[in-house]
Protein backbone atom coordinates (compact mmCIF):
# COMPACT_ATOMS: atom_id res chain seq x y z
CA UNK A 1 0.00 0.00 0.00
CA UNK A 2 2.88 2.29 0.95
CA UNK A 3 3.94 1.91 -2.59
CA UNK A 4 0.69 2.40 -4.44
CA UNK A 5 0.44 5.72 -2.17
CA UNK A 6 4.07 6.96 -3.21
CA UNK A 7 2.94 6.04 -7.03
CA UNK A 8 -0.12 8.40 -6.32
CA UNK A 9 1.74 11.30 -4.66
CA UNK A 10 4.22 10.98 -7.86
CA UNK A 11 1.82 11.63 -10.41
CA UNK A 12 -0.11 14.19 -7.87
CA UNK A 13 2.75 16.43 -7.37
CA UNK A 14 2.47 18.07 -10.49
CA UNK A 15 -0.98 18.51 -10.31
CA UNK A 16 -0.65 19.76 -7.11
CA UNK A 17 1.68 22.41 -8.10
CA UNK A 18 -0.23 23.49 -11.28
CA UNK A 19 -3.42 24.09 -8.97
CA UNK A 20 -1.30 25.56 -6.27
CA UNK A 21 0.13 28.23 -8.44
CA UNK A 22 -3.82 28.94 -9.95
CA UNK A 23 -4.86 28.91 -6.31
CA UNK A 24 -1.78 31.43 -5.69
CA UNK A 25 -2.47 33.83 -8.04
CA UNK A 26 -6.20 34.17 -6.76
CA UNK A 27 -4.89 34.63 -2.90
CA UNK A 28 -2.40 37.06 -4.32
CA UNK A 29 -4.74 39.18 -6.38
CA UNK A 30 -7.26 38.91 -2.94
CA UNK A 31 -4.11 40.46 -0.97
CA UNK A 32 -2.94 42.89 -3.77
CA UNK A 33 -6.54 44.23 -4.01
CA UNK A 34 -7.34 44.33 0.08
CA UNK A 35 -4.35 46.29 -0.01
CA UNK A 36 -6.78 49.06 -1.68
CA UNK A 37 -9.57 48.59 0.86
CA UNK A 38 -11.42 46.09 2.29
CA UNK A 39 -14.90 47.06 0.21
CA UNK A 40 -13.01 46.09 -2.73
CA UNK A 41 -11.84 42.93 -1.40
CA UNK A 42 -15.55 42.22 -0.55
CA UNK A 43 -16.26 42.90 -4.08
CA UNK A 44 -14.06 40.69 -5.15
CA UNK A 45 -15.54 38.30 -2.88
CA UNK A 46 -18.83 38.89 -4.11
CA UNK A 47 -18.04 38.27 -7.73
CA UNK A 48 -16.11 34.84 -6.59
CA UNK A 49 -19.47 33.61 -4.94
CA UNK A 50 -21.65 34.56 -7.87
CA UNK A 51 -18.92 33.15 -10.30
CA UNK A 52 -17.91 29.71 -8.38
CA UNK A 53 -21.30 27.47 -9.27
CA UNK A 54 -21.06 27.92 -13.53
CA UNK A 55 -17.01 27.90 -13.36
CA UNK A 56 -16.88 25.19 -11.41
CA UNK A 57 -19.15 23.19 -13.45
CA UNK A 58 -17.68 23.75 -16.59
CA UNK A 59 -14.50 22.37 -14.46
CA UNK A 60 -16.19 19.26 -13.58
CA UNK A 61 -17.10 19.01 -17.81
CA UNK A 62 -13.57 19.01 -18.70
CA UNK A 63 -13.35 16.06 -16.11
CA UNK A 64 -14.95 13.63 -18.36
CA UNK A 65 -11.68 14.29 -21.10
CA UNK A 66 -8.84 12.53 -18.28
CA UNK A 67 -11.61 10.30 -17.37
CA UNK A 68 -11.97 8.83 -21.00
CA UNK A 69 -8.34 9.80 -21.98
CA UNK A 70 -7.08 7.76 -19.18
CA UNK A 71 -9.06 4.66 -19.41
CA UNK A 72 -8.36 4.60 -23.26
CA UNK A 73 -4.79 4.73 -22.50
CA UNK A 74 -5.20 1.73 -19.78
CA UNK A 75 -6.43 0.26 -23.12
CA UNK A 76 -3.21 1.26 -25.12
CA UNK A 77 -5.82 2.35 -27.80
CA UNK A 78 -4.11 5.97 -28.85
CA UNK A 79 -7.09 6.14 -31.36
CA UNK A 80 -9.64 6.41 -28.91
CA UNK A 81 -7.04 8.80 -27.12
CA UNK A 82 -7.08 11.35 -29.63
CA UNK A 83 -10.87 10.70 -30.53
CA UNK A 84 -12.21 11.70 -27.03
CA UNK A 85 -9.53 14.49 -26.84
CA UNK A 86 -11.23 16.06 -30.30
CA UNK A 87 -14.61 15.46 -28.75
CA UNK A 88 -14.09 16.39 -25.31
CA UNK A 89 -12.22 19.64 -26.37
CA UNK A 90 -15.55 21.05 -28.60
CA UNK A 91 -17.52 19.83 -25.66
CA UNK A 92 -15.78 21.95 -23.31
CA UNK A 93 -15.23 25.00 -25.75
CA UNK A 94 -19.18 25.20 -26.05
CA UNK A 95 -19.68 24.78 -22.28
CA UNK A 96 -17.02 27.17 -21.99
CA UNK A 97 -19.11 30.10 -23.87
CA UNK A 98 -22.01 29.27 -22.95
CA UNK A 99 -20.90 29.62 -19.12
CA UNK A 100 -19.35 33.06 -19.98
CA UNK A 101 -22.52 34.29 -22.11
CA UNK A 102 -24.93 33.66 -18.96
CA UNK A 103 -22.85 35.62 -16.75
CA UNK A 104 -22.80 38.57 -18.93
CA UNK A 105 -26.03 38.38 -19.88
CA UNK A 106 -27.37 38.06 -16.00
CA UNK A 107 -24.63 40.41 -14.62
CA UNK A 108 -27.26 42.51 -13.30
CA UNK A 109 -28.34 39.90 -10.81
CA UNK A 110 -25.55 40.68 -7.91
CA UNK A 111 -27.70 44.06 -7.61
CA UNK A 112 -30.70 42.34 -6.61
CA UNK A 113 -28.71 39.92 -3.79
CA UNK A 114 -29.10 42.16 -0.63
CA UNK A 115 -25.12 43.04 -0.74
CA UNK A 116 -23.67 46.73 0.12
CA UNK A 117 -24.15 49.07 -2.66
CA UNK A 118 -20.76 50.51 -3.27
CA UNK A 119 -19.42 46.86 -2.94
CA UNK A 120 -21.94 46.44 -6.06
CA UNK A 121 -20.53 48.89 -7.97
CA UNK A 122 -17.22 47.87 -7.46
CA UNK A 123 -18.19 44.48 -8.70
CA UNK A 124 -20.15 45.30 -11.75
CA UNK A 125 -16.93 45.84 -14.04
CA UNK A 126 -14.95 42.99 -12.45
CA UNK A 127 -17.19 40.26 -12.93
CA UNK A 128 -17.96 41.19 -16.28
CA UNK A 129 -13.74 40.54 -17.51
CA UNK A 130 -13.53 37.76 -15.33
CA UNK A 131 -16.81 36.38 -16.95
CA UNK A 132 -15.01 36.65 -20.40
CA UNK A 133 -12.01 34.52 -18.96
CA UNK A 134 -13.68 32.06 -17.99
CA UNK A 135 -13.30 30.89 -21.73
CA UNK A 136 -9.24 30.79 -22.04
CA UNK A 137 -9.42 29.04 -18.32
CA UNK A 138 -11.67 26.69 -19.41
CA UNK A 139 -9.97 25.70 -22.75
CA UNK A 140 -6.61 25.49 -20.82
CA UNK A 141 -8.24 22.82 -18.39
CA UNK A 142 -9.47 20.93 -20.85
CA UNK A 143 -5.73 20.83 -22.65
CA UNK A 144 -4.60 20.19 -18.90
CA UNK A 145 -7.09 17.30 -18.34
CA UNK A 146 -5.94 15.61 -21.54
CA UNK A 147 -2.22 15.40 -20.84
CA UNK A 148 -3.23 14.25 -17.33
CA UNK A 149 -5.03 11.55 -18.40
CA UNK A 150 -1.49 10.56 -20.22
CA UNK A 151 0.02 11.16 -16.97
CA UNK A 152 2.22 13.71 -18.66
CA UNK A 153 1.51 16.41 -15.47
CA UNK A 154 4.63 18.59 -15.62
CA UNK A 155 3.42 20.22 -18.72
CA UNK A 156 0.35 22.48 -17.65
CA UNK A 157 2.32 22.48 -14.18
CA UNK A 158 5.25 24.56 -15.96
CA UNK A 159 2.79 26.90 -17.55
CA UNK A 160 1.30 26.92 -14.53
CA UNK A 161 3.91 28.64 -12.66
CA UNK A 162 4.97 30.61 -15.39
CA UNK A 163 1.59 32.39 -15.20
CA UNK A 164 2.29 33.23 -11.92
CA UNK A 165 4.64 36.19 -12.08
CA UNK A 166 3.20 37.44 -15.30
CA UNK A 167 -0.14 38.28 -13.37
CA UNK A 168 1.76 39.51 -10.97
CA UNK A 169 3.54 41.73 -13.04
CA UNK A 170 0.49 42.49 -15.11
CA UNK A 171 -1.49 43.74 -11.48
CA UNK A 172 1.34 45.92 -10.27
CA UNK A 173 0.93 47.66 -13.15
CA UNK A 174 -2.82 47.49 -13.67
CA UNK A 175 -4.45 47.55 -9.91
CA UNK A 176 -2.04 50.14 -8.68
CA UNK A 177 -0.99 52.36 -12.22
CA UNK A 178 2.44 52.01 -12.14
CA UNK A 179 5.17 52.76 -15.04
CA UNK A 180 2.01 55.16 -16.53
CA UNK A 181 -0.56 52.75 -16.56
CA UNK A 182 -3.85 54.01 -15.91
CA UNK A 183 -4.84 52.84 -11.97
CA UNK A 184 -7.46 50.27 -12.45
CA UNK A 185 -7.46 48.97 -8.67
CA UNK A 186 -9.88 45.85 -8.82
CA UNK A 187 -10.72 46.51 -12.79
CA UNK A 188 -6.80 46.10 -13.32
CA UNK A 189 -6.83 42.57 -11.83
CA UNK A 190 -9.84 41.49 -14.05
CA UNK A 191 -8.14 42.58 -16.72
CA UNK A 192 -4.53 40.91 -15.72
CA UNK A 193 -6.68 37.81 -15.03
CA UNK A 194 -7.69 37.76 -18.39
CA UNK A 195 -4.45 38.12 -20.02
CA UNK A 196 -2.84 35.75 -18.02
CA UNK A 197 -5.55 32.80 -18.71
CA UNK A 198 -5.62 33.79 -22.46
CA UNK A 199 -1.85 33.53 -23.01
CA UNK A 200 -1.68 29.94 -20.54
CA UNK A 201 -4.21 28.37 -23.20
CA UNK A 202 -2.22 29.35 -26.10
CA UNK A 203 1.45 28.28 -24.85
CA UNK A 204 -0.65 24.70 -24.08
CA UNK A 205 -2.00 24.48 -26.97
CA UNK A 206 1.26 25.05 -28.97
CA UNK A 207 2.90 22.43 -26.61
CA UNK A 208 -0.27 19.67 -27.59
CA UNK A 209 -0.44 20.43 -31.37
CA UNK A 210 3.76 20.33 -31.94
CA UNK A 211 5.84 18.20 -28.87
CA UNK A 212 6.87 15.16 -30.13
CA UNK A 213 5.50 13.84 -26.70
CA UNK A 214 1.71 13.95 -28.08
CA UNK A 215 2.45 13.56 -31.84
CA UNK A 216 0.78 10.00 -32.18
CA UNK A 217 -2.53 11.78 -31.05
CA UNK A 218 -2.22 14.53 -33.49
CA UNK A 219 -0.82 11.98 -36.14
CA UNK A 220 -4.51 10.10 -36.44
CA UNK A 221 -6.23 13.26 -36.27
CA UNK A 222 -8.00 12.85 -39.76
CA UNK A 223 -9.36 9.29 -38.72
CA UNK A 224 -10.35 10.30 -35.10
CA UNK A 225 -11.17 14.01 -34.98
CA UNK A 226 -14.84 13.55 -35.89
CA UNK A 227 -17.71 14.74 -33.78
CA UNK A 228 -20.16 11.82 -33.09
CA UNK A 229 -23.11 11.72 -30.90
CA UNK A 230 -22.01 8.68 -29.17
CA UNK A 231 -18.79 10.01 -27.43
CA UNK A 232 -20.17 13.20 -26.79
CA UNK A 233 -22.69 11.18 -24.57
CA UNK A 234 -20.26 9.44 -23.01
CA UNK A 235 -18.40 12.49 -21.82
CA UNK A 236 -21.52 13.66 -20.62
CA UNK A 237 -21.99 10.72 -19.10
CA UNK A 238 -19.10 11.45 -16.78
CA UNK A 239 -19.29 15.32 -17.10
CA UNK A 240 -22.38 16.21 -16.09
CA UNK A 241 -22.56 14.12 -12.99
CA UNK A 242 -18.72 15.66 -12.34
CA UNK A 243 -20.10 18.99 -12.73
CA UNK A 244 -22.97 18.63 -10.47
CA UNK A 245 -20.69 17.00 -7.94
CA UNK A 246 -17.92 19.71 -7.68
CA UNK A 247 -21.01 22.59 -8.41
CA UNK A 248 -23.02 20.97 -5.05
CA UNK A 249 -19.54 22.13 -2.70
CA UNK A 250 -18.78 24.86 -4.43
CA UNK A 251 -22.48 26.18 -4.44
CA UNK A 252 -22.48 25.34 -1.30
CA UNK A 253 -19.48 27.91 -0.16
CA UNK A 254 -20.64 30.27 -2.71
CA UNK A 255 -24.29 30.68 -1.31
CA UNK A 256 -23.06 30.91 2.00
CA UNK A 257 -20.59 33.74 0.90
CA UNK A 258 -23.68 35.63 -0.52
CA UNK A 259 -25.38 34.50 2.69
CA UNK A 260 -22.56 36.11 5.01
CA UNK A 261 -22.76 39.10 2.35
CA UNK A 262 -25.72 40.35 3.78
CA UNK A 263 -24.62 40.57 7.66
CA UNK A 264 -22.04 43.18 6.46
CA UNK A 265 -18.74 44.04 4.75
CA UNK A 266 -16.78 43.09 7.44
CA UNK A 267 -18.04 39.38 7.46
CA UNK A 268 -17.88 39.21 3.53
CA UNK A 269 -14.04 40.20 3.87
CA UNK A 270 -13.11 37.73 6.89
CA UNK A 271 -15.31 35.06 5.18
CA UNK A 272 -12.83 35.83 1.83
CA UNK A 273 -9.99 35.27 3.70
CA UNK A 274 -10.51 32.22 5.19
CA UNK A 275 -12.10 31.03 2.21
CA UNK A 276 -9.09 31.83 -0.01
CA UNK A 277 -6.77 29.83 3.32
CA UNK A 278 -8.90 26.96 2.50
CA UNK A 279 -9.19 26.81 -0.72
CA UNK A 280 -5.68 27.03 -0.93
CA UNK A 281 -5.09 23.94 0.91
CA UNK A 282 -8.25 22.15 -0.89
CA UNK A 283 -6.01 22.38 -4.04
CA UNK A 284 -3.56 19.32 -2.78
CA UNK A 285 -6.22 17.64 -2.18
CA UNK A 286 -7.50 18.01 -5.62
CA UNK A 287 -4.47 17.13 -7.51
CA UNK A 288 -4.33 13.95 -5.10
CA UNK A 289 -7.96 13.47 -6.39
CA UNK A 290 -7.46 13.91 -9.80
CA UNK A 291 -4.03 11.76 -9.65
CA UNK A 292 -6.41 8.73 -7.54
CA UNK A 293 -8.54 9.16 -10.26
CA UNK A 294 -6.00 9.21 -13.16
CA UNK A 295 -4.80 5.64 -11.97
CA UNK A 296 -7.73 4.02 -10.85
CA UNK A 297 -9.43 5.18 -14.40
CA UNK A 298 -6.21 3.12 -15.94
CA UNK A 299 -6.59 0.30 -14.28
CA UNK A 300 -10.84 -0.03 -14.94
CA UNK A 301 -9.85 -0.01 -18.46
CA UNK A 302 -8.02 -3.36 -17.24
CA UNK A 303 -10.25 -4.61 -15.08
CA UNK A 304 -7.94 -4.85 -12.11
CA UNK A 305 -10.31 -4.52 -9.36
CA UNK A 306 -7.48 -5.28 -6.94
CA UNK A 307 -5.24 -2.63 -7.96
CA UNK A 308 -8.38 -0.21 -7.85
CA UNK A 309 -8.53 -0.91 -4.29
CA UNK A 310 -5.26 -0.88 -2.94
CA UNK A 311 -4.89 2.54 -5.00
CA UNK A 312 -7.75 3.90 -3.44
CA UNK A 313 -7.07 2.55 0.07
CA UNK A 314 -4.02 4.12 0.00
CA UNK A 315 -4.88 7.68 -1.62
CA UNK A 316 -7.48 7.91 1.26
CA UNK A 317 -5.24 7.54 4.29
CA UNK A 318 -3.03 9.80 2.60
CA UNK A 319 -5.87 12.63 2.37
CA UNK A 320 -6.18 11.89 6.36
CA UNK A 321 -2.33 12.55 6.94
CA UNK A 322 -2.65 15.74 4.78
CA UNK A 323 -5.62 16.69 6.65
CA UNK A 324 -4.04 16.18 10.06
CA UNK A 325 -1.34 18.27 9.20
CA UNK A 326 -3.64 21.16 7.35
CA UNK A 327 -5.80 21.33 10.56
CA UNK A 328 -2.43 22.07 12.84
CA UNK A 329 -1.57 24.52 10.16
CA UNK A 330 -4.32 26.90 10.61
CA UNK A 331 -4.90 26.30 14.40
CA UNK A 332 -1.39 27.07 15.36
CA UNK A 333 -1.13 30.37 12.39
CA UNK A 334 -4.98 31.86 12.07
CA UNK A 335 -3.78 35.22 13.19
CA UNK A 336 -0.77 35.49 11.12
CA UNK A 337 -2.61 33.94 7.47
CA UNK A 338 -5.33 36.65 8.24
CA UNK A 339 -2.94 39.68 8.31
CA UNK A 340 -1.54 38.63 5.31
CA UNK A 341 -4.74 39.63 3.75
CA UNK A 342 -6.06 42.81 5.89
CA UNK A 343 -5.19 45.05 8.41
CA UNK A 344 -8.77 46.12 9.83
CA UNK A 345 -8.64 44.95 13.52
CA UNK A 346 -12.78 43.93 13.21
CA UNK A 347 -11.75 41.63 10.02
CA UNK A 348 -8.60 40.02 11.31
CA UNK A 349 -10.58 39.21 14.43
CA UNK A 350 -12.95 37.28 12.39
CA UNK A 351 -11.10 35.81 9.87
CA UNK A 352 -8.83 34.03 12.27
CA UNK A 353 -12.28 32.83 14.16
CA UNK A 354 -13.40 31.22 10.73
CA UNK A 355 -10.01 30.18 10.44
CA UNK A 356 -10.07 27.95 13.07
CA UNK A 357 -12.83 26.78 12.12
CA UNK A 358 -11.66 25.87 8.96
CA UNK A 359 -9.15 23.46 10.77
CA UNK A 360 -11.84 21.18 11.90
CA UNK A 361 -12.76 20.46 8.63
CA UNK A 362 -9.62 19.64 6.80
CA UNK A 363 -9.87 16.12 7.03
CA UNK A 364 -13.45 15.85 6.01
CA UNK A 365 -13.14 17.91 2.90
CA UNK A 366 -9.60 15.75 1.74
CA UNK A 367 -11.21 12.60 1.80
CA UNK A 368 -14.38 13.23 0.25
CA UNK A 369 -12.94 15.08 -2.46
CA UNK A 370 -10.43 12.32 -2.96
CA UNK A 371 -13.50 9.59 -2.24
CA UNK A 372 -15.71 11.15 -4.97
CA UNK A 373 -12.15 10.96 -7.80
CA UNK A 374 -12.03 7.95 -6.91
CA UNK A 375 -15.31 6.61 -7.68
CA UNK A 376 -15.49 9.09 -10.88
CA UNK A 377 -12.59 6.87 -11.90
CA UNK A 378 -14.60 3.50 -11.74
CA UNK A 379 -17.83 5.70 -14.03
CA UNK A 380 -20.07 5.68 -10.52
CA UNK A 381 -21.36 9.31 -10.48
CA UNK A 382 -25.02 9.14 -10.72
CA UNK A 383 -25.27 7.92 -6.52
CA UNK A 384 -22.09 9.67 -5.23
CA UNK A 385 -23.70 13.18 -6.85
CA UNK A 386 -27.07 12.02 -4.64
CA UNK A 387 -25.05 11.99 -1.54
CA UNK A 388 -23.06 14.48 -1.96
CA UNK A 389 -26.57 16.86 -3.02
CA UNK A 390 -27.54 15.43 0.63
CA UNK A 391 -24.59 16.42 2.85
CA UNK A 392 -24.78 19.74 1.57
CA UNK A 393 -28.06 21.11 0.29
CA UNK A 394 -30.14 18.57 2.94
CA UNK A 395 -27.63 18.81 5.80
CA UNK A 396 -25.22 21.37 6.12
CA UNK A 397 -26.49 24.57 4.50
CA UNK A 398 -29.63 24.33 6.40
CA UNK A 399 -27.62 23.53 9.61
CA UNK A 400 -25.48 26.77 9.20
CA UNK A 401 -28.24 29.19 7.99
CA UNK A 402 -29.97 28.06 11.52
CA UNK A 403 -26.87 28.33 13.65
CA UNK A 404 -26.16 31.83 12.06
CA UNK A 405 -29.29 33.33 12.07
CA UNK A 406 -31.25 31.84 14.96
CA UNK A 407 -28.18 31.42 17.34
CA UNK A 408 -26.78 34.35 16.63
CA UNK A 409 -23.46 33.36 15.41
CA UNK A 410 -23.48 35.00 12.69
CA UNK A 411 -20.73 33.50 9.83
CA UNK A 412 -19.18 31.60 12.50
CA UNK A 413 -22.35 29.68 12.04
CA UNK A 414 -22.21 29.98 8.33
CA UNK A 415 -19.36 27.81 8.76
CA UNK A 416 -20.24 25.33 11.60
CA UNK A 417 -22.36 24.23 8.60
CA UNK A 418 -19.64 23.67 6.59
CA UNK A 419 -18.22 20.97 9.32
CA UNK A 420 -21.46 18.98 9.63
CA UNK A 421 -21.74 18.74 5.42
CA UNK A 422 -17.98 18.05 4.96
CA UNK A 423 -18.45 15.43 7.47
CA UNK A 424 -21.24 13.76 5.92
CA UNK A 425 -19.96 14.04 2.47
CA UNK A 426 -16.48 12.36 3.10
CA UNK A 427 -18.64 9.76 5.30
CA UNK A 428 -20.73 8.80 2.43
CA UNK A 429 -18.32 8.59 -0.10
CA UNK A 430 -16.14 6.65 1.35
CA UNK A 431 -17.94 3.57 2.71
CA UNK A 432 -19.59 3.66 -1.20
CA UNK A 433 -16.19 3.45 -2.56
CA UNK A 434 -14.89 0.54 0.28
CA UNK A 435 -18.74 -1.25 -0.28
CA UNK A 436 -18.29 -1.17 -4.58
CA UNK A 437 -14.24 -2.36 -4.60
CA UNK A 438 -15.00 -4.85 -2.07
CA UNK A 439 -18.13 -6.26 -3.90
CA UNK A 440 -15.70 -6.26 -7.62
CA UNK A 441 -12.71 -8.30 -5.93
CA UNK A 442 -14.81 -10.95 -4.71
CA UNK A 443 -16.89 -11.59 -7.83
CA UNK A 444 -13.63 -11.06 -9.81
CA UNK A 445 -12.21 -14.00 -7.20
CA UNK A 446 -15.32 -16.29 -7.48
CA UNK A 447 -14.66 -16.11 -11.15
CA UNK A 448 -11.59 -17.09 -11.43
CA UNK A 449 -11.86 -20.75 -10.55
CA UNK A 450 -14.33 -21.30 -12.85
CA UNK A 451 -12.24 -19.66 -15.66
CA UNK A 452 -9.67 -22.19 -14.84
CA UNK A 453 -12.12 -25.49 -14.67
CA UNK A 454 -13.35 -24.06 -18.38
CA UNK A 455 -10.12 -23.70 -19.88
Amino acid sequence: MRKEAGNTIKLALPIIIGEIAQMALHIIDTAMIGAISYKQLAAASLVISVMNIPFVIGIGMTISVSQMVSMSHGQSDSQKVSHYFYNGFWLCTVTALIISGILLLFQNVIRHLGQDPEVVEYAIPFLQLMGISIIPMLLFMTLKQFTDGLEYTRTAMILSLGGMPVNIFLNWLLIYGNWGFPRLELVGAGWATLITRTLMFLALGMVVIRHRTFRRFMWVSSRQWKLKWKTQRELLYIGVPSSLQIGMEAGAFAVSGIIIGTIGAVAQAAHQIALSCASFTFMVSMGLAQAGSIRVSNAYGRGDWRKISVIGKSTILTAVMYGIFCAILFSLFRWQLAAVFNKNQMVMELAATLLLLAAFFQISDSTQAISAGLLRGIKDVKTPTVLITIAYWVIGIPAGYLLAFKTGLGASGIWLGFIVGLSMASVFLIIRFLKMTARKELNNNQDKPALIAES
